[in-house]
């Protein structure tokens, strides 16, 4: 075991008994492909750690919030376990710096690939259930999940940005926000977009992103903190 993967296991608080999974989990498909010798990638763990993430999560979220309705549920548990939030567990515990990744993956900035981050903690998630059963994994989600849980109403806020700024504009102000693309700059391969929110002829927010549904969503992020401050400051 190298030293990232030791570091992996420290932050991840638990200690495998089969270092081969482990090293499995954070093998991508490109080291696997360029090796001579292929070796086992993380895809299948990662298709198994899916579900015991599923698993965990909907029972955590069961438990811990009998007042919701299953729709509510759902949403919330979209928000804990979609790739935006899975990569921020995989930062969390440094899987980025462990991965195990081919030289063309390397020098794309496959590291800090979202997709990659978040296949990477699914795939983690699935060697500690092989190894220690689904008691260990279930440690490993909670530790995670447990600060998120306090606010699920923001979770539900971050997961649906665009949502919930139409709910607000039109709860107070009984008109819907508009959304402008107003430049795609970039190869036609990696476009970049800019959006801009007008709300009542006013341009509230914008931003830049790699697909329109992408600027869309940062771009109402920002508008619904600035007309939150508003009403705030009523």
């Amino acid at each position: 075991m190298d030293d990232r993967s030791a570091q992996v296991e420290e932050v991840l608080g638990y200690r495998f008994r089969s270092v081969g999974l482990l090293c499995q989990s954070l093998t991508h498909p490109s080291r696997s492909a360029e090796s001579t010798l292929p070796e086992p990638d993380n895809q299948r763990l990662e298709f198994l750690g899916d579900a015991v993430l599923q698993l965990v999560a909907t029972e955590l979220l069961y438990c811990r919030f009998p007042e919701m309705g299953e729709g509510e549920l759902t949403k919330v548990r979209s928000a804990l376990t979609n790739e935006q939030a899975l990569a921020s567990f995989a930062e969390a515990l440094g899987l980025g710096e462990a991965l195990r990744l081919g030289k063309g993956e390397e020098q794309c900035g496959g590291r800090s690939r979202a997709s990659n981050l978040s296949d990477a903690f699914e795939a983690v998630l699935g060697a500690v259930y092989l190894d220690g059963g689904l008691a260990a994994a279930e440690g490993v989600v909670r530790s995670l999940l447990s600060d998120l849980l306090g606010d699920p109403a923001t979770l539900l806020l971050v997961e649906n940005p665009k949502g919930a700024l139409q709910e607000l504009t039109q709860e107070r102000f009984q008109v819907l926000p508009r959304y402008e693309t107003i430049r795609v700059t970039g190869p036609e391969h990696e476009p970049c977009f800019e959006v801009v929110v007008l709300f009542r002829g006013e341009e509230l927010a914008r931003a830049m992103a790699g697909s329109r549904r992408a600027a869309e969503k940062q771009a109402a992020e920002k508008a619904l903190s600035v007309l939150q401050e508003r009403v705030h400051a009523q």
